[in-house]
């Protein structure tokens, strides 16, 4: 399993993808995913403030997963954020993702900060069970209660 970081001029049909997938995973459908092109310049712009946080995960030369982790102000503080963990469906529940939330916390750990976020659809609850295993606390629901909002602390 490698880390490349993403690269739009030849990865942009495989993020699109990805990205899809998961909002069908999270939210049963793609409907709210929202333009794709919307999509990709936000990628652009934030690989290139993060760009060892947007990464492709590849094996055997085949992407299998991807990451979008930044950092970002919350309640006065500069925390981690996680954006997307995305592995392809043959790859879930194979303790793979372990490996990218070990990539996160050294992306975040790299980066000084102590406290990371994202936020997960309450439905989905394979990515809930890692969380919580990962150590992650739920804060809270937020966006209508259509998320939840979770964080963790580097040890």
């Amino acid at each position: 399993m490698n880390f490349i970081r993403i690269d739009l001029e030849t990865q942009r049909e495989t993020l699109i993808q990805f990205r899809k997938d998961s909002f069908a995973v999270s939210f049963g459908s793609i409907e709210k995913f929202g333009d794709e092109e919307d999509y990709l310049k936000w990628v652009a712009a934030k690989s290139i403030q993060f760009p060892d946080g947007f990464i492709l995960v590849m094996e055997d030369e085949r992407p299998i997963g991807q990451l979008e982790l930044t950092l970002t102000e919350y309640e006065g503080r500069i925390i981690g954020y996680v954006n997307l963990y995305y592995l392809i469906p043959d790859k879930r529940g194979c303790g793979l993702g372990r490996k990218l939330h070990e990539y996160a916390m050294g992306f975040f750990a790299k980066n000084g900060v102590k406290e990371y976020h994202l936020r997960v659809s309450p439905s989905n609850l394979a990515a809930l069970s890692f969380y919580r295993k990962a150590g992650m606390e739920e804060i809270g629901p937020e966006l209508d209660e259509k998320v939840i909002r979770m964080r963790g602390f580097l040890t």
